[in-house]
């Protein structure tokens, strides 16, 4: 079970905003949707108030200048921010289907100029704590109203992940607008990534997280000294395991930041498929499989 109600999050309403998901055996997804705005305190109480009585409530309302979070419903609830794609609605697919507003306007990409911080990081925690990986499946997103972005249904019910509103079917916005998708993704840690504008200017791998072998090998349990799952070790082991997930080697039950027996049973089958046997395919993390599984998403293996 995932986070349901994000900690320190504004609660918005009443709390009644969908039902069940349709198809929750499908993967784990988030959508970006962008309230075509301006920002502040005055703006995001306005539009919680307008978006509870025309009945569009997303799970999630975000301000990008100020961290203010407000939640209007469950996360394991569906929401009411997209349209329905004919009889197959879009707000109830997947495991879960988490809408975020965000208080900007897609012409003006937000993450050229916001503030993330420990709102932004909880938000993303909690998406990846129902197995949302770190990837965007439908590629690029919309730079402007008249570019065309994939909204191909398929995609849609088969992978999990990150979509921009314009991704998806039967929806004709084209929000979020050219934002950073891997600005966005490594905003996880509360601190502002490299605008994407600066990048000339910046190593490309500061917005890329780093994961520590040593710890991961000692979460693994070879270190009798570490305690498998330490705290201090923690973040390290939740981008191996969202990697993992997103290879479907690993349940999102066991997405926990513990390098467990689940966890090193999906490392060697991680292992195996990058060609090794017997004793080389133990679970336990090498450089080589591990700076492999971080070139696949997105993470640099340091140490």
């Amino acid at each position: 079970m995932g986070i349901t109600w994000i900690p320190g999050a504004e609660r918005l309403g009443d709390g009644d905003i969908g039902g069940d998901m349709d198809t929750p055996d499908e993967p784990a997804r988030v959508v970006w949707h962008t309230t075509e705005s301006g920002a502040g305190d005055a703006e995001f109480d306005s539009t919680a108030d307008y978006l509870i009585e025309i009945g569009a409530e997303p799970h999630l309302l975000y301000d990008p200048t100020t961290d203010r979070l407000g939640q209007f419903g469950p996360l394991d609830l569906s929401a009411r921010a997209l349209r329905n794609d004919g009889d197959d609605r879009t707000n109830r697919t997947g495991r879960v289907c988490v809408q975020v507003e965000v208080l900007a306007r897609a012409g003006e990409p937000f993450t050229g100029y916001w503030q993330p911080g420990p709102n932004f990081a909880a938000l993303l925690e909690a998406v990846r704590s129902w197995g949302v990986p770190d990837v965007w499946p439908a590629g690029d997103l919309a730079s402007d109203g008249s570019e065309a972005t994939s909204r191909d249904s398929d995609t849609w019910h088969d992978e999990g992940g990150h979509y921009g509103h314009a991704n998806v079917p039967g929806n004709d916005h084209w929000d979020p607008g050219a934002i950073s998708q891997s600005g966005l993704l490594a905003a996880g840690s509360g601190e502002a990534p490299v605008a994407r504008d600066d990048a000339d200017d910046a190593d490309d791998a500061t917005d890329v997280p780093d994961v520590s072998l040593a710890n991961v090998i000692a979460a693994a349990g070879t270190d009798p000294d570490a305690p498998q799952g330490a705290t201090t070790h923690r973040e390290d082991v939740l981008v191996v395991e969202r990697a993992l997930c997103a290879e479907g080697l690993l349940a999102t039950e066991w997405l926990d930041g513990s390098f467990g027996t689940s966890t090193r049973d999906a490392y060697a089958q991680w292992q195996s498929r990058c060609g090794y046997e017997g004793d080389d395919a133990d679970g336990v993390p090498g450089r080589t499989t591990l700076e492999k599984l971080g070139a696949e998403h997105g993470f640099r293996v340091t140490d």
